[in-house]
């Protein structure tokens, strides 16, 4: 092929000496199309912002939800007396339930539950602790069946120790006393440690006793020094449920008791009265109620939820 001057005819290229030559001509031009309209960004906003803060929104109206009977309880304590059938939630609030309260003898039932919950709970966990760690970690024979009979003994109902418990303790001269009330607390409460602190002891792997064993600790002293400290969730966990099962009774209280250690559910049945019902103590004193337990689960909520979601998910 020479050189030569060329030209374009369509797709051939052309020269002034040479024969033509074909070759792909050039594109043509695209026709530029007009741009889809798009959506609006503040849709787009919205339904990322929902996405991004679903959770959150049914978490605090389920909250909300859950905790309304409880808001509502606190403010009737808080309203007064002549506004408490108003359907208004705007008020003026008073503290003039809870003044009547302290000018009673509900102070002195609201120790009583407190000191009785207490002494039960440290007893539960004073004598299920360690028989929880010698039913996990002893092999006996019957172990297992008294483990068993330790359960049994929750699924009989109260009424049915009602009698017993009440000759026993008019025999003994524990009726209307405080001990022998945490003493009735003790016997559902124990087999709730037992069974519940069985669990977290299984979770210990028994090498690290065993480690402890070597270095010249006794059974008992890796068990406070190493076994104990690891199942400190599980403790909390346990301990609260004691607590509030002990806070919460109504039954053997009403039954075993008369002026000396009423506890406060039983003196909170003392203003439903034949001439009417003082709502504004009652709301008063089950705001007070609420309010132990309530701090109780907060100073210990670190260990609570790590002891009650123990076991839940497996490494």
């Amino acid at each position: 092929m020479q050189s030569g001057n060329y030209a374009i005819d369509g797709g051939m290229l052309i020269g002034a000496h040479d024969e033509g030559v074909s070759l792909p001509a050039a594109p043509a031009p695209t026709t530029l199309r007009p741009a889809a309209t798009t959506r609006p960004r503040t849709h787009t906003k919205k339904k990322s912002w929902l996405r991004r803060h679903a959770r959150p929104i049914v978490a605090v109206l389920l909250m909300l939800l859950v905790l309304s009977p409880f808001l509502w309880l606190v403010q009737l304590a808080f309203k007064p007396a002549g506004d408490l059938f108003e359907d208004s939630l705007l008020f003026v609030p008073t503290l003039d339930s809870f003044r009547s309260l302290l000018q009673g003898n509900f102070l002195k039932s609201f120790g009583n539950s407190l000191l009785v919950s207490t002494l039960s709970t440290g007893m539960s966990l004073l004598i299920g602790v360690p028989a929880a760690y010698a039913l996990t970690r002893w092999q006996f024979q019957s172990r297992d069946r008294i483990a068993l009979w330790i359960l049994v003994t929750r699924m009989a109902p109260p009424i049915a120790f009602t009698i017993p418990f009440f000759l026993a303790y008019q025999y003994l001269g524990l009726q209307d006393t405080v001990i022998g009330l945490a003493i009735v607390y003790l016997t559902f409460n124990l087999a709730i440690v037992i069974w519940l602190m069985q669990t977290f002891f299984e979770a210990v792997p028994v090498a690290l006793e065993e480690a402890a064993w070597i270095d010249g600790c006794g059974i008992w002293q890796a068990f406070w020094r190493i076994t104990l400290p690891l199942t400190a969730p599980g403790l909390a966990a346990t301990a609260v449920l004691c607590f509030i099962f002990s806070w919460n009774d109504f039954f053997y209280a009403l039954i075993l008791t008369r002026t000396n250690a009423i506890t406060a559910p039983v003196a909170i049945v003392n203003f439903l009265q034949y001439e009417g019902w003082e709502w504004t103590k009652i709301a008063a004193s089950g705001t007070l109620v609420m309010f132990p337990v309530i701090v109780f689960t907060v100073l210990v909520r670190t260990y609570l939820v790590r002891g009650l979601t123990a076991g839940g998910v497996k490494d």
